[in-house]
């Protein structure tokens, strides 16, 4: 879910163009897999070897945690696969608003058509997050909040109107405890161990697989291809009911 519109406000807070004083941390480009499906493990390992150094450089010029910034992103742009992510470098849905001079991107979120930005390399989009959050005085209490208090961020967001989504703290803090995402908290350089595919993936299997869309949830998922919840959760290693867009789920044969 897109963080929604936010109230009129002046229009010295709605501009947040991107920080040209302080030098942005470039992406790393992705390491090119010779046609093998990655795990949706492996697919976030990948996104944090490119963008955890990236968020903990912004953490440690606007004090956001890494945790957040990295969890949003990977929720928000669905791990990087996401058409806003693919087309515009737009890894945490930020919307035009009043202000906005750069790139458009036209995509259907809670409205049909809504206007997001685009940058010209993702990791503006990660200094733009930051400018965005530390920008507007409605985010302004989250800063008085302990750093490594993801919790209390995650919430924060939800209740300073960042989503609509009522379930978007439970998302967020699911993702961070779900890959450790915490570590980025520390001032220490983070090593990401990028699981090698396994190539024994030759067996045939008759499983399918689905991608999760926006309004998915484990119950309609389960409801649609005649199995268990309990089934979808012991297949694909989950510890809890949440999942989020993009995520690539195992649909074990039904019984």
């Amino acid at each position: 879910m897109r963080p929604k519109q936010a109230p009129v406000e002046s229009k010295t807070v709605e501009k947040t163009p991107v920080a040209k004083k302080k030098e942005v941390v470039k992406a790393t480009p992705k390491k090119t897999v010779n046609r093998v499906k990655l795990t949706q493990a492996q697919k976030v390992q990948a996104y944090l070897a490119q963008f955890g150094p990236i968020a903990q450089a912004e953490m440690k010029m606007y004090k956001i945690p890494a945790s957040i910034t990295l969890a949003q992103g990977i929720l928000e742009s669905g791990t990087g696969a996401g058409r806003l992510a693919v087309e515009g470098n737009n890894h945490f849905g930020i919307k035009c608003h009043r202000g906005w001079n750069g790139g458009r991107i036209y995509h259907d979120d809670d409205e049909k058509g809504e206007c997001f930005r685009t940058y010209s390399d993702p990791a503006e989009s990660y200094r733009d997050h930051s400018v965005f959050l530390s920008g507007r005085p409605r985010y302004a209490f989250l800063f008085k909040l302990n750093k490594k208090d993801y919790k209390a961020w995650a919430r924060g967001l939800k209740k300073a109107g960042y989503a609509t989504d009522p379930k978007y703290p439970k998302k967020i803090i699911s993702i961070i405890e779900r890959y450790k995402l915490y570590k980025y908290d520390s001032k220490k350089e983070v090593t990401v161990n990028l699981e090698e595919p396994k190539k024994t993936i030759l067996k045939k299997s008759n499983n399918k697989t689905h991608i999760v869309s926006l309004g998915d949830t484990l119950y309609s998922i389960a409801r649609a291809y005649r199995i268990s919840v309990q089934d979808i959760i012991k297949e694909n290693n989950l510890d809890d009911n949440t999942i989020f867009k993009g995520q690539e789920l195992i649909i074990p044969k039904s019984k």
